[in-house]
């Protein structure tokens, strides 16, 4: 179908933006980034296309849904989400180094999907439980949720970096790097936001629930594990805000959140539970 061809083809696109990105820091020329950048831009208005022609397809196959149901949309729209967050903090910050911490994230989610051979990109009816109005709302929260996680992990790779070569001053690599202290800030922003997100995407989820089964909790492995992800980054804001945690150890505990979001991502899509669709 043309949209799986789309959304594949920017797989490629993805990858082409991250070797812009690290050819810009690597030999610390400026037109490499913005090249970049419109590379990056590219993909995502050609990923946005791909999605929407995917959702207007199901509707003239007679299935109309969201292309949220599945572990395969699923990944797209993670990438699609990450991408976005991305480009909104490249302009924000006018500093594009992020984008070799980020775009890989997006490619691997694009080339997962796209080429995995236990991951089907047909369009499939919903089954009855999925056919609600919560499926839009709890999917968008939960992965723009874990999109800014995915950046804030990008930002605590870069701070440690940034840490263990500083007094480098002739690494072109890490001159182009933030100073450790607009990485921190950052970080911090990325991790509230994904917190808030996380936190409707469990609400929206737990009514869905209710509505579907009869009970807003009923401690589904994925259920399990998003609570565990939520206590570990409501920990980072906790020691962040009330002990006054910065620096490296809110980036180490960012990446040990952000492990614990790819295994509730994807690690219980392989137990038995309501969540799991991982032959989907």
């Amino acid at each position: 179908m043309l949209h799986s061809i789309i959304l594949s083809y920017v797989t490629f696109v993805y990858f082409g933006a991250f070797m812009l990105y690290l050819i810009m820091m690597v030999m610390g020329r400026a037109v490499f980034g913005r090249l970049a950048t419109c590379v990056a831009g590219g993909g995502f208005l050609i990923q946005t296309w791909g999605i929407i022609t995917r959702w207007v397809t199901s509707y003239k196959m007679g299935i109309g849904h969201a292309p949220f149901s599945n572990l395969y949309e699923s990944l797209i729209f993670f990438a699609w989400a990450l991408m976005l967050l991305y480009l909104i903090v490249e302009w924000r910050t006018k500093n594009r180094t992020m984008g070799v911490f980020v775009t890989p994230l997006a490619f691997l989610a694009l080339a997962y999907a796209s080429f995995s051979p236990n991951i089907s990109n047909q369009i499939q009816p919903l089954i009855p439980a999925l056919k609600s109005n919560w499926l839009i709302a709890h999917v968008i929260t939960c992965f723009f949720g874990y999109a800014a996680f995915g950046l804030s992990f990008g930002l605590s790779l870069m701070y440690l970096i940034k840490r263990v070569g500083t007094g480098s001053e002739r690494n072109i690599f890490l001159r182009l790097i933030p100073e450790t202290g607009i990485l921190d800030i950052l970080n911090y922003q990325m991790i509230a936001i994904g917190f808030l997100m996380l936190t409707l995407g469990i609400i929206t989820g737990s009514v869905w629930a209710h509505s579907a089964w009869g009970s807003y909790w009923s401690w589904d492995p994925k259920e399990t594990w998003s609570l565990i992800t939520w206590l570990i980054y409501a920990s980072v804001l906790h020691s962040r805000m009330v002990r006054g945690w910065k620096g490296k150890r809110i980036a180490i505990l960012c990446i040990i959140g952000f492990s614990c979001v790819l295994f509730t991502y994807f690690g219980v899509n392989y137990l038995a539970g309501l969540h799991s669709y991982a032959k989907s």
